[in-house]
């Protein structure tokens, strides 16, 4: 599905806009999935500024945050990821992972000066509460509310690697302040009227044959190894018809089975190798192996 991924200073408004693209494209018939950081990380039994101080709860966190945004993309419903989304290495890594699933995204960068944050951080006043197991039905602990030490915050704005439009990991680019209004119209169309990107050809699986495909293989041309060295054997030497093959094979005195059977590890890796998308059909092999024997050998 198509990713909106949020990003921006801490008490910049993030989670608002999130919320205002939800309530939107559910308006729309869409299905979204709101993925939070603000309910990962009491759900990882983190308290919010115990978390940001530590490099290594921030990259589990971050981990699953990518995901379970991974696990909801396809190219109809819309994820929204809101988080500080701060570093543009993870950006994008999420950048990757879109085109990878071959669908869209959108980066929306809550903009906001740094003491205007502060000020709006200084506004939050409940502590963290962490639940180590939520009964069904119940809502996940959500710390949005939870306020920054002044510490933590600094740190936050210092680490904070802005978005550009220029990136192309960044880009579309959204760009919103606090008292701007969200134009969510063009969040729909840069993900539901625009192409996707197409995924990078080193990431992309080639096609997989029949799980037995190398086995039918092998056994089309030692069938045709055994036709060859049955003719050598009784000094039919010459053209001989292969079936399955237009072409007939030249038999000549210089072949032998050590030959034959080199000739067919050569073709089985010249087929199979993996710069090939498609391996060739089997109902192709006789003829190609044909050909294959009669350009490598040598002989009267």
């Amino acid at each position: 599905m198509p990713i909106v991924v949020i990003s921006g200073l801490p008490a910049s408004g993030k989670s608002t806009r999130a919320q205002q693209v939800q309530e939107y494209f559910v308006s729309k018939g869409r299905k979204v999935h709101l993925i939070s950081e603000n309910e990962a990380v009491p759900k990882a039994l983190f308290e919010k500024n115990a978390f940001f101080g530590d490099s290594q709860k921030e990259k589990v966190v971050r981990s699953d945050l990518k995901s379970e945004a991974s696990r909801h993309l396809n190219k109809e419903d819309l994820v929204i990821l809101d988080a500080g989304n701060y570093i543009k290495g993870y950006r994008y890594e999420l950048y990757c992972m879109t085109k990878a699933a071959r669908t869209t995204q959108c980066t929306l960068f809550s903009c906001i000066p740094q003491e205007q944050a502060w000020t709006f951080n200084t506004q939050r006043v409940e502590p963290d509460k962490l639940v180590e197991s939520v009964e069904k039905g119940e809502q996940q602990p959500n710390n949005s509310n939870v306020p920054y030490t002044r510490e933590i915050f600094d740190a936050l704005c210092m680490r904070y690697e802005e978005p550009h439009s220029n990136n192309r990991w960044d880009s579309p680019l959204v760009v919103v302040l606090p008292e701007d209004t969200l134009d969510l119209e063009s969040i729909y169309k840069a993900l539901y009227e625009t192409k996707p990107l197409p995924p990078n050809q080193s990431t992309q699986n080639p096609p997989l044959g029949a799980t037995n495909y190398l086995f039918e293989l092998d056994v089309i041309m030692q069938d045709i190894i055994k036709e060859i060295l049955g003719a050598i054997k009784i000094g039919a030497f010459g053209q001989l018809r292969i079936k399955g093959s237009t072409s007939t094979v030249k038999v000549t005195t210089s072949m032998n089975a050590l030959q034959l059977n080199r000739l067919r590890q050569k073709f089985i890796t010249s087929t199979c190798r993996a710069s090939q998308t498609t391996p060739a059909p089997l109902e192709q092999v006789p003829q190609l192996f044909v050909q294959f024997i009669n350009a490598n050998t040598i002989g009267c």
